[in-house]
């Protein structure tokens, strides 16, 4: 496994933790954490050992507080365009990637933190978790995708309210909104992220990664997301994978996928 500056990771039964860990700086993205972020989804899509991933922040506080101020100061409209590309093709292959991916949020999801957890396909957040985009606060907007992925999740009214008013809700709030998919005790979390992360794996993984490309389909420009299912599910039927699950089901035993 590679070695980052910023992250820890473990590959353990198929899955891929990484943790971000930079917990005496409430675990804020600064470039080299983004840089790293960037390294270990390549080793996701590229590992064929990694069924599925699950990200986490060092410590009981903070999942990620937010971007790292500090690398604001003095950056003009230039840098700006460059920090948020950058963001956006970070958070845009999380979304992308054919391989579950979990948030596990324990503490604060504030500003860039807020939008890395949505980049997620899942959100299981800890009792103590806080969620916010606060960035109207420094002047500016979060740039990392969350004025969009924040309205696909909850709706246009809240994530207008969410943004303008730079409100931080907790997790009970969070469930309620359809911001996260649980809330857990904290010393529950990464075992109840383990678990779902299980279930997930024991399914056929072609149709794992079809089922994320169509869902994502419907929020591209352009694409017609039914169409966009159609042709998928015709491309699981020619799998190997179709062909066990099938068998399996007829012969009433468990299936043994290959993920082909």
């Amino acid at each position: 496994m590679s070695q980052y500056s910023t992250l820890l990771t473990e590959l353990s039964n198929g899955v891929f933790i990484i943790t971000i860990n930079r917990e005496d700086k409430l675990n804020a993205l600064n470039k080299a954490v983004i840089s790293d972020l960037a390294a270990a989804i390549d080793e996701v899509y590229n590992n064929a050992e990694i069924r599925g991933v699950i990200i986490t922040g060092k410590g009981a506080k903070s999942f990620v507080a937010g971007a790292d101020i500090s690398e604001f100061k003095g950056m003009d409209e230039a840098g700006g365009v460059a920090l948020a590309k950058r963001g956006h093709e970070v958070f845009n292959k999380i979304e992308q990637c054919p391989k579950p991916i979990i948030a596990a949020v324990n503490g604060f999801a504030l500003g860039g933190g807020c939008e890395l957890a949505m980049a997620c396909h899942l959100r299981i957040a800890s009792e103590n978790a806080k969620f916010g985009q606060p960035e109207v606060k420094l002047g500016i907007i979060p740039g990392y995708g969350g004025t969009q992925r924040l309205t696909q999740l909850i709706g246009k009214g809240k994530a207008l309210e969410l943004l303008m008013t730079a409100d931080t809700i907790d997790a009970a709030c969070a469930l309620k909104l359809g911001l996260v998919n649980d809330v857990v005790q904290t010393v529950e979390l990464m075992d109840t992220c383990k678990a779902i992360m299980a279930k997930i794996n024991a399914q056929a993984p072609v149709a794992i990664a079809k089922v994320i490309e169509s869902v994502y389909a419907h929020f591209k420009d352009g694409i017609d997301g039914f169409d966009t299912e159609i042709e998928l599910f015709a491309k699981c039927v020619t799998t190997n994978d179709f062909a066990e699950g099938t068998s399996a089901f007829l012969e009433k035993r468990k299936a043994n996928f290959s993920g082909k």
